[in-house]
Order: C-alpha cells, then sequence, then structure tokens
C-alpha cells in the first residue's frame, strides 16, 4: 500500500501585476490558510517520506507556512516539471518515485492537482471524489490510498481518497 498526498498551494497575490506568475507570493488569507492546513495535518497526524513540489514561490511559501505548525520531517525535492504540468507529467513524476517511499506528499497548482485527485481516485459513499470534482480550493489536501507495492503501478482509478482537508472546513 502506498499513500499520495496531493496540497495545493494557498490563495497567492495578485497585488503586483508586474510580477512573474513563477514569483508571485502567498497573500495573507494564503499564509493563515497554509498554516491553519499545517496544524490540520500535525493533528491528523500525517507523516511523509517525501515531499515532491514546484519551485514556483508560492508553493515554497506554502510549504513554509505548513511547517508553522506541523514539521515535515521529509526530504523535499523541488521538481520544475510540476508548474505547469499536465495530468499525464504528474503521472510520470508519481510513477518515477522511489519505492522505499510508502507515503509521498506532492504540494502543486490547479487545475492540475484537482484533476489528479479526480483521475487516481474512484467515487466513495462519502463523496470526497465528488467534493473534489466540484471545487478543489487553494490550500485544499487530499490523500489517497494505492493498493500498489511499486509507484510505476499507479493507474487511474485505484486509489481511494481517504483524507480531504479544506481550509474554510477549520474555522478560525
Amino acid at each position: 500500500m502506498k499513500r499520495l498526498t496531493v496540497l495545493r498551494h494557498a490563495k497567492s497575490s495578485w497585488k503586483d501585476r508586474e510580477l512573474d506568475d513563477f514569483e508571485r507570493p502567498l497573500n495573507g488569507r494564503g499564509r493563515r490558510a497554509a498554516s491553519r492546513v499545517g496544524r490540520e495535518m500535525a493533528e491528523r497526524g500525517m507523516r511523509f517520506d517525501l515531499v515532491v513540489a514546484s519551485p514556483a514561490a508560492r508553493i515554497r511559501e506554502t510549504i513554509a507556512g505548513v511547517e508553522e505548525h506541523h514539521k515535515l520531517e521529509a526530504p523535499v525535492r523541488f521538481e520544475p516539471r510540476i508548474y505547469m504540468a499536465r495530468v499525464a507529467e504528474l503521472m510520470e513524476l508519481i510513477r518515477a518515485l522511489p519505492d522505499d517511499v510508502h507515503s509521498a506528499l506532492l504540494v502543486g497548482h490547479n487545475t492540475s492537482a484537482e484533476r489528479l485527485v479526480a483521475k487516481l481516485s474512484v467515487d466513495d459513499e462519502a463523496g470526497l471524489r465528488r467534493r473534489v470534482e466540484e471545487k478543489f480550493p487553494t490550500a485544499a489536501l487530499a490523500a489517497i490510498e494505492l493498493p500498489i507495492n511499486s509507484w510505476s503501478e499507479v493507474e487511474p482509478e485505484q486509489g481511494r481518497l481517504v483524507e480531504l482537508i479544506y481550509p474554510v472546513d477549520l474555522g478560525d
């Protein structure tokens, strides 16, 4: 069994319209949401063997916000291919993960993050997948259990969505 957790970056700032998209930072709401999600991750005891993330500024700041309450304690590998990736590219990246990694956190962008979660998971009684298909907001996190021994075995619709965190559900 492998576990893939997908985290969409928190809300970014559009204050400086001259700034390149790659360099856009988080806004205040985004920083607060990343911190809240990190606290929730810590409370749920989420642990990872590897973090794979886009190198974009808003991703780095999202990770920093998460780490205010949740020390990831896993190596972070910044992967340029995640920025502007299509789902097929993310699938390739996941299939290439080392097999000694049992729990991976992928930190990326929409729409690919939302589409990846929907592609990997099957419909569930709790309606988690349906909720993701309707909206996967900034700083949302989805954990998928995959019945595989090797990441190279990852296929569409084989995972079970087991955790879904939306900042709006966390209050404060």
